[in-house]
Formats: C-alpha cells, sequence, structure tokens
C-alpha cells in the first residue's frame, strides 16, 4: 500500500513538471526518484527490522517462562531441604538430650556397683545365714548388670546414629548453599530478562507507534492463529487420543456446553466480539495476576504449545469431535505436544506475553475451527467475574 501511493505521488509530480514546462524537470525527477527509493529502502529495512524483533522478543518471552518455571523448581527444592534440616537438627538435639540422661543414669549404677563393692557380692554369695536373701540380692545384681549393659548398648548406638545424622546435616547444609547460589543466579537472569524485555517492547512501541501499524500487528496476528487452528482442524487427533487416552467413558465435549469450569478466576476485561480496534476479539481477556496457575477446562490433547505473534505462549487443547480450546498471554507453559490432560489440571500460567504490559489470559473456544463465545460454554459466573 505504501510504495503504491508513493508511485501515485511520483506520476503526479512528474505530469506536473512536463506541464510547466521547465527546464529542472530531469533534475527533478531524478531527484524524486531517488527520494522514493530511499523511502522504500527504508520501509522494507523497518519491516524487517519489526520481524527481527518480534523474533526476538519470542525467545526472551520462551526464556523468561522457562526460568520462572526453574525458578519455582528451586525454590520447592530449597524449601523442602530447608525443612529436612529442621527435622534433622530437632532429632539430633533430642537425641544429644537423650544420650546425656542415659550417660547421667550410667554414672549413677556405676557408682553405686561400686560403693558395694565386688567383695559384698562374694561374701552374699558365701552367707549360708539367710539363703533367700542372697539369692534375691544375687537376682538384683543380674538386673543392674543387664541394665547398664543394655545402656551402653543404646548409647553407642545413639552416638552412631547422631554422627550420622550430623553427616547428613552437613551433606544437606551444602546442597542448600548451592541451591540458594543457583537460585540467585536464576533470579538475576529474570531480571534481566524482564529488562530486556522492557527495551525491547519500547523498540517496538516506537516502531508500532502508529495506529495503523498496531492494527497490521493484531491482524497478522489473528491470521497466524487462524491459519494454525485451520491446520489443527484438518488432523484428526480422534484416533491419536483413543489410542493413549480412554475418551469412552468421558462425556462429549458438545454435552458440557454451559457448564465448563473457567480456566481462571478473574475479571472479565473483554468479551467476545467486543472491539479490538478495528477487528473484534475471538474469545475473552480474563484478568489474573502473574503467575497464577490456569486449568484445562476439560480432558483433551495438547497439540500446539508454543509461541505464536499477537498471542505470546499459547496452548492449545484438542478435546475431540471437532473442539477447541485456546489459552494465551501466558507466563509459562507446563504441557508440552501430545500431553494428555485431565478437566482441572494445572496447564500452565497466567501472564502477559506476546508483548503485552498486562497480564491476563485470552480464553478461546474453537467448534470445528469457528470461534464461538465461551460465555455460553462455561458457567455463568457473577457479573463481571468467572471462576
Amino acid at each position: 500500500m505504501g510504495r503504491n501511493l508513493l508511485s501515485g505521488i511520483l506520476y503526479l509530480l512528474c505530469m506536473a513538471l512536463v506541464q510547466a514546462g521547465t527546464d529542472k524537470t530531469a533534475d527533478e525527477l531524478i531527484r524524486i526518484q531517488s527520494e522514493i527509493s530511499q523511502a522504500n529502502k527504508t520501509l522494507t529495512d523497518n519491516q524487517e527490522q519489526q520481524t527481527a524483533l518480534m523474533s526476538e522478543l519470542a525467545e526472551i518471552e520462551k526464556q523468561y517462562g522457562i526460568t520462572v518455571v526453574s525458578l519455582k523448581a528451586m525454590e520447592k527444592q530449597i524449601a523442602e531441604k530447608q525443612q529436612k534440616l529442621r527435622k534433622v537438627k530437632d532429632e539430633t538435639s533430642t537425641l544429644s538430650a537423650d544420650i546425656s540422661e542415659q550417660k547421667k543414669a550410667l554414672e549413677v549404677q556405676i557408682k553405686a556397683a561400686y560403693a558395694m563393692g565386688k567383695k559384698d557380692k562374694l561374701k552374699l554369695m558365701l552367707n549360708q545365714q539367710d539363703p533367700a536373701l542372697s539369692s534375691r540380692i544375687l537376682v538384683y545384681y543380674d538386673y543392674l548388670n543387664k541394665d547398664r549393659l543394655a545402656k551402653l548398648d543404646y548409647i553407642l548406638e545413639a552416638q552412631s546414629r547422631l554422627t550420622a545424622l550430623e553427616l547428613e546435616q552437613v551433606k544437606d547444609t551444602e546442597i542448600l548453599e548451592q541451591n540458594l547460589k543457583v537460585n540467585e543466579a536464576q533470579q538475576k537472569l529474570l531480571v534481566d530478562t524482564q529488562a530486556k524485555r522492557k527495551e525491547l517492547l519500547a523498540l517496538l512501541e516506537k516502531d508500532y507507534s502508529s495506529t495503523q501499524a498496531k492494527l497490521s500487528q493484531l491482524q497478522e496476528g489473528e491470521q497466524r492463529l487462524q491459519k494454525v487452528v485451520a491446520g489443527l482442524q484438518r488432523f484428526n487427533f480422534k484416533e491419536v487420543i483413543k489410542s493413549v487416552f480412554d475418551l469412552s467413558s468421558d462425556q462429549p465435549f458438545e454435552k458440557l456446553k454451559g457448564n465448563l469450569p473457567w480456566p481462571v478466576e478473574g475479571q472479565i476485561v473483554q468479551k467476545f466480539g467486543s472491539q479490538r480496534m478495528d477487528s473484534r476479539w475471538d474469545g475473552v481477556l480474563i484478568e489474573a495476576s502473574e503467575g497464577t496457575e490456569l486449568k484445562a477446562v476439560s480432558n483433551g490433547r495438547v497439540v500446539f504449545a508454543d509461541w505464536l505473534r499477537g498471542y505470546g505462549l499459547l496452548i492449545i487443547i484438542d478435546h475431540n469431535d471437532g473442539y477447541m480450546t485456546l489459552y494465551a498471554f501466558n507466563q509459562s507453559l507446563y504441557k508440552s505436544v501430545g500431553d494428555q490432560v485431565k478437566a482441572g489440571e494445572v496447564i500452565a500460567a497466567v501472564g502477559k506475553s506476546g508483548g503485552r504490559d498486562q497480564p491476563g489470559l485470552y480464553f478461546g473456544v474453537r467448534e470445528q475451527g469457528k470461534p464461538v463465545d465461551p460465555l455460553l460454554w462455561c458457567k455463568q459466573p457473577e457479573p463481571g467475574e468467572v471462576g
């Protein structure tokens, strides 16, 4: 369109110059041709730059999503390791106190035995005046000896367990310190990625400063999504799904109309069919905090899980018989193509990928490849709310 306009301008200027009959016609014509050539080159360069920036944005947002997932996993490991260390510390403290008590009891027995002396036992054995008393005292001696031996065995075993616990504590502390270092590095990577994304969005905003440019970008994204859905629709997943995921006992998706759960709780800020510049929303936009987990609304199989221009990190689930659900603008994807999912299973986290400046979830429903209103399929929410 830009080149046709420039060509038209060139034609009108040339006609004006001819009619004027000036001697500078040839020079003016050459100058104008040069300016048009430069304008065309600038236009081409801008388009190439925009394409390159969008490719870079895709890689950054993918990396951001991966880093967030990795960071969450590392934080979970750190929490588990800290909890384990607390338990080991408590057990070590309890065991040390128990050993100390056993040692004190043993010391009392040893002192008592020493005070009585070995000669007393020998005298009792030779004492024939009161055999019953001698017998009882000898039994008492045997009892004390067995009890002392039992206490000694317990102390030895407890000390061995205490040593093992201390070694385990040292090892777990080293692992925890390593995990904390990795966690710190991932936090830095996350901050750097966020900063780089912000710079990139500023460049893209500069390139797309005009409404027409933004509209073209939006329309191109919608066309890409339509092509993806159409391509997936042509492929029959029915047999593939049934071969690995028994759907025979599941209620058909079409029977769930009006009763599907919402993928995430939040306010619907854009309804199906509402204005989207010179286009229309072919799904709903749900406002939710970044990082909020979102869930599959029904059983199915992931048939798309990747970054798509205009929609960011996108997951598409096939529910058989021509029905699909779409979840876009995600921060992270937890599922891959081919994964089978159950209703209510967490599949991604809410984000603002695709170049958005506010977090939210695009949720769409497709019937035979055509967009349908999710409000007709999901449970009726309170005014403005879902979930």
